[in-house]
């Protein structure tokens, strides 16, 4: 059995509370540093070992890791998110932010970072099950299936992309004939944050989050890429500028459509305009209230985040009916080059805010366009931005190092680079440039380990720990070990979904 370290050896100033909940909740944390609270299905003891009763003592000096957490704590007690969440969403493009890192970000971008580790934890990956690339939980209770209590979002839509198009490595598909659906795969969602008093005064607004799906150890998904550019209104997007190209792969996964499938006869893109479309109308013009649009996403994922972001604000849809702007940002987590430089300049003249958290020794944040990209001469970019395989990383970068924490392994290996829970571990500890490693909310290390072989071994947490108990097999009231059946899959496209699709093509 896989047993989850509590964290009682981390030199931490204040004793650890075990009941609490997972760190998306919008709760105001304690003075305590707390910990994560496991409800999700997996094999586990009632016993805890500690990760790091190993580390050494030079390493975690009890004076200065005290220091630096207190610091952390009086920065945040002086300044709130509700006060200060423009910032936060890139108002100033995170001047300021990043080095010191902020602590009031750092929370943000490790929750949304969980918002996209959700996509993970709900997806059914095992090509053994007939349900492989759906969601494992019904919408309405996604989160509390997730062990994420009291979030302060709704999740308003499933989205699904048609698996059709030519990234193999990307989808997953059973191996049974009977099976959920031939042709789609469960992508991510949209949520919306409620009206619940302890999560409206935190955001200081209305929140729409759209968390998409990547990958977790196949970096196969970055060979199929076709790594050709192409111009997005030859997609249907509407943009004035012919000239203004993303990787023909993510444009496809995003505009493409199979209409003999139930769940992606409307492709991502329509599922994901007309759900936001319908909230903005909802809820843009209310009285004394702001909204915000963040999109999230790792991997693959992030290139989605950005490209839906753009998607967005190209159709106006950031825009109230009473001519309010509302900002849209993108938060995402080892995510590739998504298009050219007028894409760039188009994405940021729109005033979308993307904020790349990466692993410096991640492949994948440097794909594609490995020679021809920002970091080129900016002649040669000039004379090369009619290239098809010429991209450039869009917004800002908040670069990490995986061999700045002492619970990691310092070699690199390019799956565990890539690996979204390692991106939020070195979130929480990350201080600003040349600042020592000290976890901020005592995050558990332990999570880094869940889908890979991370952590140092000194810390005895067993790789790959997380798992449903018996493969999601059951003994029936025959004592016959079968696979039982789920609630049926949602695909919940609104009755007037043709009526918004209208509306998007031809505004009044």
């Amino acid at each position: 059995m896989a047993t989850i370290p509590s964290h009682h050896y981390l030199r931490l100033p204040h004793p650890i509370n075990q009941k609490t909940q997972h760190s998306l909740s919008l709760k105001p944390h304690s003075t305590h540093i707390t910990t994560f609270q496991t409800m999700r299905a997996i094999s586990r003891t009632n016993d805890e070992a500690s990760v790091s009763s190993r580390v050494e003592p030079e390493s975690y000096e009890l004076t200065t890791a005290e220091h630096i957490r207190r610091r952390d704590s009086d920065a945040k007690e002086s300044k709130s998110l509700r006060d200060t969440w423009r910032k936060i969403q890139g108002e100033d493009n995170w001047a300021g932010l990043l080095d010191p890192m902020d602590p009031v970000l750092r929370s943000e971008l490790i929750r949304y970072g969980e918002m996209a580790q959700a996509c993970y934890d709900a997806f059914d990956f095992d090509p053994f099950s007939r349900y492989c690339g759906s969601c494992r939980f019904t919408r309405r209770h996604l989160f509390e299936s997730l062990g994420i209590i009291d979030s302060g979002y709704e999740v308003a839509r499933y989205l699904y992309a048609t698996s059709n198009i030519n990234l193999p490595n990307f989808f997953s598909k059973s191996r049974w004939s009977k099976v959920w659906s031939k042709n789609a795969n469960w992508m991510g969602y949209v949520a919306v944050s409620d009206d619940e008093e302890a999560s409206r005064p935190r955001l200081g607004r209305r929140d729409i989050a759209i968390a998409w799906r990547g990958t977790v150890t196949r970096l196969e998904w970055i060979a199929d890429l076709k790594d050709f550019l192409k111009p997005v209104s030859g997609n249907g997007i509407r943009c004035p500028d012919p000239a203004v190209k993303v990787e023909s792969g993510f444009l496809d996964l995003y505009t493409d459509k199979d209409t003999s499938c139930k769940f992606s006869k409307f492709s991502a893109r329509e599922q994901i305009l007309t759900e936001v479309k319908r909230l903005v109308e909802r809820y843009g013009d209310e009285e004394g209230e702001d909204l915000s649009i963040t999109v999230t996403g790792h991997s693959l994922g992030g290139a989605l985040a950005v490209l839906s972001a753009y998607d967005v604000a190209e159709m106006g849809l950031n825009r109230t009916r009473k001519g309010k702007v509302i900002p849209v940002t993108a938060f995402t987590y080892g995510g590739p080059r998504v298009g050219n430089i007028r894409f760039k300049e188009r994405i940021e003249g729109l005033g979308v805010k993307v904020l790349r958290v990466v692993n410096e020794h991640d492949v994948v944040a440097k794909s594609p366009g490995l020679f021809l990209n920002e970091s080129a001469p900016h002649a040669l970019m000039k004379l090369a931005g009619g290239l098809p395989w010429c991209y450039c990383h869009v917004g800002e970068k908040l670069p990490l190092d995986h061999q700045n924490s002492p619970f990691l392994k310092p070699t690199v290996d390019l799956s565990t680079a890539h690996n979204l829970e390692a991106l939020l571990h070195l979130l929480d500890g990350y201080h600003g440039k040349g600042q020592r490693f000290v976890l901020s909310s005592g995050r558990d290390p332990a999570l880094v380990n869940k889908a890979s072989d991370f952590l140092k071994d000194h810390f005895m947490v067993p790789p790959y720990w997380r798992q449903d108990a018996n493969k999601g097999m059951v003994k029936n009231t025959d004592g016959r070990w079968i696979q039982p059946d789920r609630i049926r899959a949602e695909d919940h496209h609104a009755p007037d979904i043709h009526l918004l699709l209208t509306q998007l093509h031809h505004p009044s």
